[in-house]
């Protein structure tokens, strides 16, 4: 097929299988031309065959749609036919010991692991919840179990297609929060000793969950800015069992690292190659800086073995903890496994998320919460290059809310913890995100809080602490580097 049928085939799929319903609208051309890296001309043939075809019409001024009646489409719901030894995991002590430091509301919160909830449109979000509520019906209510309410599996699917991809809604299960959406593909593709690949440094739910499962890592050292080590990767897929990877491709935490997308795909070819499946945790792509769609490593999947694993949390509702898992060949087992857990995500919750996509504005939301994050990410490296040891080096990711900070060796990051707690600060130590407790002198420090002079004033303090004698036994002279 021509690439105009091709991109026809791939829309006109999701409408007759109802993934697409009658007067949703489908992506703008300039939106398709770049999620589907294609010419304007291409969308227009596309969608003059769509039209010819009867599956979608143009209305002036506003877009295109999905047909009222579609020819043909079924009722949505049908069943579709290292080299190193592994370690385990001993964390969770110290990992509360973090949380429990952010929970205090007179803390400067640089530790948290969530934005300000300031930032998100709560009052919105409230009027969606008020209108499912008043119009709930307790039969949907239960037909909303695993796999989870249909209107929001179709709007995360019709994101998918914003972004070049071309995802079911059959493959999506809405769970409690991204996490759930891992913790439940590691049960489905692991058993208690199974050896799984982890990002070095990772984030500390992943190993929290992974102890709690009694599996055991190879962790594989992600650079700032090159991403994941392949040549450790290969040779840990050569020498050990691994039967999963656990990573994040996309503003890792804590590194805030992107693989590029010539790196995902040979991610993604690698791992089929040993027939192994990949966890892709997911949950900032939603945050970039830059205007073009990120795709994730499952944009190359063919095989059924990404289960993409994304999140509402970090980008809209941080406490309606609402996820998915786009889990591929995996989404049957991955549903079962639902059921015999925590069931279902708040019904009322996915409803309202739902509506929100639909009708609230979310791209605009996010257009302008990325201007602020990049606005505050340049305010927190001005302090760390004013306040900070001269020697230290953070990384500028083009997206997310993290800067992972490397201070000088001397510096103990779990020292400098205890004395900055003390005077109401917090920030995540780099032992948490490691297995064998390394990164001792590094810092994951967070600016998705919007800039003050309290938040100056803590930077201020923290480099001051981090230049004390009894934290640091040398100043080396040196400017501050920035990946």
């Amino acid at each position: 097929m021509k690439r105009y049928e091709r991109l026809a085939s791939q829309i006109g799929d999701l409408i007759q299988r109802g993934d697409l319903l009658p007067g949703a609208r489908i992506p703008a051309v300039r939106a398709a031309c770049d999620a589907y890296g294609v010419s304007p001309s291409t969308v227009f043939r596309a969608y003059y065959l769509l039209e010819r075809q009867g599956l979608i019409v143009a209305r002036p001024r506003s877009g295109y749609f999905v047909s009222a009646a579609t020819p043909g489409a079924p009722p949505h719901g049908a069943a579709s036919t290292p080299n190193e030894p592994s370690k385990s995991v001993n964390i969770s002590e110290l990992v509360f010991e973090v949380l429990h430091s952010i929970k205090d509301t007179q803390t400067v919160a640089l530790g948290s692991a969530f934005m300000s909830p300031e930032v998100f449109p709560m009052q919105r979000l409230g009027r969606s919840c008020a209108l499912v509520n008043r119009s709930t019906d307790l039969a949907k209510m239960v037909a909303a179990l695993p796999p989870g309410d249909d209107a929001l599996r179709r709007q995360i699917a019709l994101r998918y297609l914003m972004n070049g991809m071309v995802v079911h809604v059959d493959e999506i299960i809405i769970t409690s929060g991204a996490l759930d959406a891992l913790t439940l593909s590691l049960q489905v593709l692991t058993r208690a000793g199974d050896e799984i690949a982890i990002e070095k440094p990772t984030f500390y739910a992943a190993l929290q969950a992974i102890q709690r499962l009694q599996l055991k890592v190879v962790e594989i050292p992600v650079h700032p800015v090159e991403g994941h080590d392949m040549e450790a990767l290969t040779q840990a897929l050569d020498r050990r069992p691994i039967r999963a990877c656990w990573f994040m491709t996309s503003f890792q935490n804590p590194t805030g690292a992107r693989l590029s997308d010539t790196k995902k795909q040979a991610l993604v070819e690698l791992l089929a190659k040993y027939e192994v499946p990949l966890i892709e945790d997911d949950v900032y792509s939603e945050l970039r800086f830059g205007s073009a769609p990120i795709r994730p490593a499952k944009f190359f999947d063919r095989q059924g073995l990404v289960l993409h694993c994304g999140s509402f949390a970090k980008s809209l509702a941080p406490g309606y903890r609402i996820g998915w898992a786009a889990a591929g060949r995996f989404a049957e087992q991955l549903e079962r496994a639902k059921w015999m857990t925590t069931l279902s995500a708040s019904v009322p919750a996915q409803r309202a998320i739902a509506d929100y996509l639909e009708h609230g504005g979310y791209d605009r939301f996010l257009r302008n919460l990325r201007r602020e994050l990049a606005a505050q990410q340049a305010d927190m490296l001005s302090a760390i290059d004013r306040y900070f040891p001269a020697q230290s080096i953070a990384t500028r990711p083009d997206g997310g809310y993290f800067t992972w900070v490397e201070l000088p060796r001397h510096v103990d990051s779990l020292r400098l913890f205890e004395a900055a707690l003390e005077r109401g600060i917090s920030f995540a130590p780099g032992p948490i995100f490691s297995a064998s407790g390394e990164f001792r002198h590094h810092i994951r420090l967070n600016y998705g809080y919007p800039w003050s002079q309290e938040t100056e004033r803590a930077m201020a303090t923290l480099g001051a602490l981090a230049q004390d004698e009894s934290l640091v036994s040398a100043n080396l002279a040196g400017p501050m580097r920035q990946f």
